[in-house]
């Protein structure tokens, strides 16, 4: 993939991942995280190449300028979005998926001073919390999650979410939660928009509500089919016609105006009353 071709990922990420992206140019010039992204991509080259020194020098320069920290030697996928990023630090034999997630001040961070393997490796999908701490050469398996301020130092399996000092898994998957999320993810990209934060253990009662809507299409999309299968089957002539997308242009210009009037009150509200 060209350097472009990456770039362009990359912003599309923060797109899907962070509501507050209003425009590319706010992206490119406002999003530290990524900023360091970038630059660790050149000094991870250098480091490969065996220009130690110049990478660290480079990365230093990263830590100074975005207030995030990540050693040359780590290995990090695609589309990996650091949230806010100030306090951030990846050490250098931590291991990154693509589609991860982390949130300030996070650390990817070792328990001994012997070398080899000793920082954590993250799968595919990991989001981890504000403040959260994961420590040693373990794993997060594919879809771990990790709340804010927890202290992880033992593996996580793939789709479980761990909290606390020291974490304790207290969310596990099971075939019928797995069914109904990638069921409402379906429902959401036909549709055409983003499932953001509709995962059944989200306790925003806004976003559980938007989950029980997209159950509900789901049902009604299959009674539909099977009525117009049953018609179709005694020489009825329906449902021939492809459904017409739905339109949220207008939803999202109204959210916008919604965002711009808060600000505006925000902004003329006086402290000093």
């Amino acid at each position: 993939m060209g350097v472009i071709a990456r770039i362009k990922e990359d912003i599309e990420s923060i797109y899907h991942r962070d509501p507050a992206a209003n425009s590319t140019l706010e992206i490119l010039f406002n999003y530290p995280g990524m900023h360091a992204i970038w630059i660790h991509r050149v000094s991870h080259k250098l480091w490969l190449a065996k220009w130690h020194f110049t990478a660290r020098c480079l990365s230093t320069f990263s830590r100074w300028l975005t207030g995030v920290e990540i050693h040359p030697g780590a290995t990090i996928g695609r589309r990996f979005f650091i949230d806010h990023g100030m306090g951030v630090v990846i050490g250098e034999t931590a291991e990154i998926g693509d589609d991860c997630t982390l949130y300030h001040s996070v650390t990817l961070g070792g328990t001994t001073w012997q070398a080899g393997k000793r920082h954590p490796t993250l799968g595919n999908n990991v989001v981890i919390g504000a403040g959260a701490k994961v420590l040693g050469p373990i794993t997060m398996h594919d879809g771990a999650r990790v709340g804010s301020n927890s202290v992880v130092v033992k593996d996580v399996a793939s789709d479980h979410t761990v909290v606390g000092i020291p974490g304790r898994v207290v969310a596990s998957p099971t075939n019928q939660s797995k069914e109904k999320n990638e069921r409402r993810t379906e429902m959401a990209k036909k549709y055409g928009f983003d499932a953001y934060a509709v995962s059944p253990d989200n306790p925003d009662p806004v976003a559980n509500a938007i989950g029980q809507m997209l159950d509900h299409m789901h049902l009604m999309d299959s009674k539909v089919q099977e009525l117009c299968q049953a018609i179709q089957q005694m020489g009825g002539d329906v449902c021939t016609k492809k459904l017409p997308e739905l339109n949220v242009d207008a939803f999202d210009e109204a959210e916008r105006n919604a965002a711009s009037h808060r600000k505006q009150e925000i902004d003329q509200f006086d402290p000093s009353i």
